[in-house]
């Protein structure tokens, strides 16, 4: 029998305005030294230098982040084998994201309950071994989730995909496609699925027929769009959004890795068109150039994140944080906005 999940965001927004989200990853780790031009992106940590992912899921959460999202956004079980991987060393590494968001958790809710910021000990591993006396902590009420990061197909295409969405396959081959990583992240001990930066509503269309087959799995979903209007294929968001009626599972639906100038008209063009709670979490405002691999500055890339915020949440928005080239001190920003 699948599970209600109604009440599924209730814990948190009992106490505050809005769900915080944490905020880009990838690009996180390389403001941080890493180097990620390859077809793995984030994922290519999980083999060179996990430490470092674990250390950015602890940044976000003790910036405030209710949520995040696993280094899986870009790993996939064709991906691992190009580099040599069998399929049982692919999942482990898929298993391992989520352990490393686990593991970041259980520090910081050790540092709530204990009001000391643990350390690890180099001979105990990720053991709390000595601590600093922290201040000012959160409430140790605040719940954080694990979202397991569904990628879109385009984003293992390493091409700029996710932006275009014109992958020419169907339904079902984009149902066979994602089914593997889907069904071993239902099992990874992840609190909900994010299925994210969605083109277009074939590939919408084929995650919720397939979620379908997991009906006690919580998810959510979001897409990415290139006009107040349309997701980046062409069709409507509207059109995307009212796909997930009916769908039990389907915790959230919204908007991610857009510019933030276009998300309020976005919003309202959605408002009314789900049950669901309506997230966001766009990028930074800076364009992705596919063909030189490098984030481009623009007039709109110089965001507020607490005043748009502000906006997002009057447009209907219930869970908010940032995606590419944001960092943990816009999530900072919104946790202020919560707590205030």
């Amino acid at each position: 029998m699948a599970a209600s999940f109604t009440d599924f965001w209730q814990p948190i927004l009992r106490t505050r305005k809005f769900v915080v989200l944490d905020g880009a990853l990838a690009t996180e780790l390389e403001r941080r030294g890493a180097d990620l031009a390859d077809p793995l992106w984030s994922a290519k940590l999980l083999l060179e230098n996990p430490d470092l992912i674990r250390q950015v899921h602890l940044d976000y959460l003790r910036a405030g982040a209710n949520v995040i999202t696993t280094a899986s956004y870009q790993a996939s079980f064709a991906g691992f084998a190009r580099r040599g991987l069998s399929q049982d060393q692919a999942a482990e590494l898929m298993l391992l994201s989520v352990r490393l968001a686990r593991e970041a958790r259980d520090r910081v809710l050790h540092e709530r309950r204990t009001g000391f910021l643990a350390r690890p000990s180099a001979a105990l591993g990720d053991s709390y071994s000595d601590s600093i006396r922290l201040d000012g902590l959160g409430s140790p009420s605040h719940d954080i989730l694990i979202a397991a990061s569904i990628g879109c197909y385009g984003a293992v295409l390493h091409d700029g995909s996710e932006y275009r969405g014109a992958y020419g396959l169907s339904r079902k081959d984009l149902m066979d496609w994602h089914r593997p990583r889907l069904a071993l992240l239902a099992k990874s001990g992840a609190d909900l699925l994010a299925c994210e930066t969605i083109p277009c509503r074939v590939e919408a269309e084929a995650l919720l027929e397939l979620l379908a087959e997991f009906p006690d799995v919580p998810a959510w979903l979001s897409f990415s769009c290139v006009d107040e209007a349309h997701v980046c294929h062409g069709e409507t968001l509207a059109e995307c959004v009212a796909l997930t009626r009916g769908h039990a599972n389907i915790v959230a639906v919204g908007i991610n890795c857009t510019p933030p100038h276009l998300v309020e008209s976005l919003l309202r063009s959605v408002v009314g068109g789900t049950d669901c709670p309506l997230l966001v979490y766009p990028n930074s405002g800076e364009r992705w150039n596919a063909e030189n691999g490098k984030w481009e500055c623009c007039e709109t890339s110089k965001v507020e994140w607490g005043r748009m915020a502000e906006m997002w949440f009057r447009a209907g928005a219930r869970l908010i944080g940032g995606c590419c080239r944001t960092t943990p001190d816009d999530i900072e920003d919104l946790a202020r906005l919560v707590s205030e």
